[in-house]
């Protein structure tokens, strides 16, 4: 079904075909009509599946016809760098509309911000924080706000936001709109949906523990002292367009930069102490081709969208399983096929044994060939059971091959 049948505003149309989009992915064409017929919603989806467009199109389409002083919307999101991106979204669809977007979030000072707000807008995006902030400067009022989005709502109970979140919704008219969209819907978010939403239409789109179908991805077992060795030795093998670096830590991401900036490769970093200024020029380069690799802490395994990644290397495994998903969801987006390897040591093997767990399917360890590897085998053997159902060791005996590639062949990109 194209996006014409599903009874969104024609300016607005107009603004998605500006942006090359005709076709709406699952989330999007289930979510809208529901979004249009105001029904509060609970959305879940993977990782760039296109959830943004899900719920901007339908609130510019909704906004189109009630038209109120503002601001009428209110978008929070966990992080500045979401907020800035979802702000841009909703400029981009209502390019050919009066309909004006505002984005609020720390990390740059607030002159601004502020002036903003006191020229009126009808949407504001904005993290919880500053949003706060302006709240108690009495520089908004959430009295008009007919439609409460709360994006990525997993990831901002993860970072303590549910207090300041509880807070700002309370200051919202009781009746209203209220949209909660993530990638999972853990437990937690019950608590707080039983209180901001009334009625929900629930819609799930894809297994929340899945890898994405597009992306191919498997576990290079290395011992530590080899593993920055081994990163350049991948990235001299495989034909990429860009690569995105994961590490667990800020430190380790600027230790492994500058590692690949001695190594004359092109790189970004994006972490938390990263000035703002920093983070979107590290963004706009990645995205333009500027720098081919960056190097980032989990802040950009999810929000972040970058357009045409066609590989994901964890540098560090992650602790949390979902993290390991939301990871090499940035590659094999909008149907772009995507591939992501993770370097795992020995310490790294409880970790490795969650991340299966949680996604229900063991991950192909491969070798790389011509690697001088110092040690015999990275993981230890497994109990005799496993290696009974026709698999050897995870090491030992796997493949020295992208499974679907040619012998040797690197997972080429296609």
């Amino acid at each position: 079904m194209p996006f014409t049948k599903l009874g969104l505003a024609p300016n607005f149309l107009r603004g998605v075909q500006a942006m090359g989009y005709t076709e709406p992915t699952p989330i999007q064409l289930r979510a809208i009509p529901a979004v249009m017929s105001g029904r509060d919603l609970i959305g879940s989806a993977q990782t760039g599946t296109g959830k943004t467009a899900a719920f901007a199109l339908p609130v510019l389409s909704l906004l189109g016809i009630h038209k109120k002083e503002g601001p009428r919307v209110l978008v929070l999101e966990p992080t500045r760098e979401l907020a800035a991106q979802v702000e841009t979204a909703f400029r981009d669809f209502a390019r050919f509309s009066d309909i004006r977007a505002t984005v609020v979030h720390g990390g740059v000072g607030y002159g601004r911000q502020r002036s903003e707000l006191r020229a009126g807008t009808d949407i504001v995006v904005a993290t919880p924080g500053r949003l706060m902030d302006f709240l108690q400067e009495g520089e908004i009022r959430l009295g008009g706000v007919q439609i409460l989005v709360l994006d990525e709502v997993d990831r901002m109970l993860d970072m303590g936001f549910i207090h300041d979140v509880k807070r700002i919704i309370q200051r919202c008219p009781p009746k209203r709109q209220t949209l909660f969209f993530s990638a999972t819907v853990p437990p937690e978010i019950a608590a707080v949906a039983s209180f901001a939403l009334r009625d929900p239409a629930r819609i799930e789109i894809g297994a929340t523990r899945s890898v994405p179908s597009l992306v191919t991805h498997a576990i290079y077992p290395v011992h530590q002292e080899q593993k920055f060795e081994l990163l350049l030795a991948l990235l001299a093998a495989i034909d990429f367009n860009s690569v995105l670096i994961f590490s667990r830590t800020k430190h380790g991401a600027d230790r492994i930069a500058k590692r690949l900036r001695d190594a004359n490769h092109s790189v970004a970093v994006l972490h938390a102490n990263r000035s703002q200024n920093q983070r979107i020029e590290a963004l706009e380069g990645f995205r333009s081709g500027r720098y081919e690799v960056m190097v980032a802490t989990d802040i950009a395994a999810r929000g972040i969208d970058v357009a045409g990644v066609s590989h994901v290397i964890n540098y560090d495994v992650p602790e949390n399983p979902e993290d390991y998903v939301h990871r090499i969801g940035r590659t094999g987006r909008a149907q772009a096929v995507g591939d992501a390897f993770t370097l795992a040591s020995p310490e790294n093997a409880s970790d490795v044994r969650a991340i299966e767990r949680f996604i229900g399917m063991e991950i192909p360890r491969l070798k790389l060939e011509g690697f001088p590897y110092k040690h015999a085998s990275a993981f230890p053997q497994r109990p005799e059971p496993q290696r009974q159902r026709g698999r050897q060791g995870p090491f030992q005996g796997a493949p020295s091959h992208h499974p679907r590639g040619k012998p040797g062949a690197h997972w080429r990109r296609r």
